[in-house]
């Protein structure tokens, strides 16, 4: 039996994951669950799965929590340090890194920094600090298993071929709901709106990301560190069906492709059975009613998220953490109907041009990336006012 510690256990992956974990009740238990502040939900979860432990991150909520539990002997773990705490116990295999934003970082590393593996689905982790998890992976000797469908889908591919024969990997993108949306009503775009997802379920942090292109921006990062592959070989493709999850082009001109439902439970599965392959009673890709597939090139013209990602990339350092955190920001404001959807990649353009001014720190240390992210946060406010909004 595998035990699992699940950060970010409120959130979309991490009750996924908990329906994969019912899934197959005989071969995962979870010891360590987590939130940021979601304690309705995180104390429902203590009742069905019966932890050791759980962190919440927002101490304010601790009252709240211990009312909605009073009978359960659990320790409670508080703060960003709680989540650390959790992560380095020694009583399961497997971390679960589904929290969202740069608070599932020092978890992440200080997980596989005690010899956990990582399922990982936290794309900060690697964005901002890339550098520094994946030294860590190889000097610890654990395993990071991707949960992101597309990079799932690049790993299956991969398996069993060297990274000799690979001529550049293919990330699909669905596009989101406004690929085909007049350029000049792109401003005028409502959160309810751009919430509305053509394929995935997903959380809204994510589902706003996917909307601007800055989640396949994200996970471009992403497959640069874990595929150790050059932004030069990294592609993105528009697929509005979102069969094909991602592609691997071989030297040779072959192109392996790997396909499935819109469903983020299955690449979830795959990275906490990996290698094997077990049955579920998820649905299937059906081809007759999938019908046809569709691809285009990104348009980052009007969706210029895309390009200031692989522009953050390249540049290295801090670079990439800094335009993490301001895109984080953008869209929480514009979710607060703050400022609207085409000022997101506005915002991210101004903190990273700041960020140039400033100095990037080409080799940071871990204390260093999360500088960057907070040098965003104190700033922001400043820089939204800047916007006349």
């Amino acid at each position: 039996m595998q035990r699992l510690t699940i950060i970010g256990s409120t959130g979309s992956i991490g009750r996924q994951t908990l329906e994969v974990v019912e899934s197959f009740p005989e071969l995962f238990k979870v010891v360590g669950l987590s939130a940021q502040s979601n304690v309705e939900l995180l104390a429902r979860q203590v009742r069905r799965y019966h932890p050791e432990a759980i962190a919440l991150g927002d101490e304010a909520k601790l009252p709240a929590l211990r009312q909605l539990l009073p009978d359960w002997a659990g320790e409670i773990l508080v703060g960003p340090q709680g989540f650390e705490e959790l992560a380095s116990r020694d009583n399961y295999q497997t971390l679960v890194s589904a929290a969202v934003g740069a608070a599932g970082i020092r978890p992440t590393l200080t997980a596989i920094e005690t010899g956990h593996d990582v399922a990982l689905a936290n794309k900060e982790t690697l964005v901002a600090a890339g550098h520094l998890i994946m030294k860590a992976v190889k000097a610890c000797g654990v395993r990071l298993r991707p949960v992101d469908s597309e990079h799932s889908a690049i790993f299956q591919c991969l398996e069993g071929k060297t990274k000799k024969g690979i001529a550049r990997l293919i990330l699909t993108a669905s596009g989101g709901p406004f690929r085909s949306l007049d350029p000049a009503a792109l401003a005028k775009v409502t959160p309810e709106e751009a919430l509305k997802h053509p394929t995935w379920n997903m959380g809204g942090k994510i589902t706003i990301d996917s909307a601007t292109l800055m989640n396949k921006g994200l996970e471009v990062i992403e497959a640069h560190w874990l595929f150790e592959i050059d932004y030069s070989a990294i592609d993105v493709v528009i697929h509005p069906q979102s069969a094909i999850h991602s592609m691997v082009e071989y030297a040779d001109g072959s192109i392996m492709a790997q396909l499935g439902p819109a469903d983020m439970r299955l690449p979830i599965q795959y990275a906490l059975v990996y290698p094997e392959r077990l049955p579920n009673n998820f649905h299937r890709l059906d081809f007759f009613q999938l019908g046809r597939m569709d691809f285009a090139p990104p348009d980052t013209r009007r969706f210029p998220a895309l390009a200031l990602a692989y522009e953050a990339g390249k540049a290295g350092g801090t670079m990439p953490a800094v335009m993490n955190a301001a895109n984080e920001l953008a869209v929480a404001a514009f979710l607060a109907r703050r400022i609207g959807f085409t000022d997101i990649p506005r915002m991210v353009e101004l903190a990273m041009g700041h960020h140039q001014n400033e100095g990037i720190i080409t080799e940071p240390t871990l204390d260093e990336v999360l500088a960057a992210d907070g040098w965003v946060r104190s700033q922001f406010e400043s820089w939204l006012r800047g916007i006349g909004r």
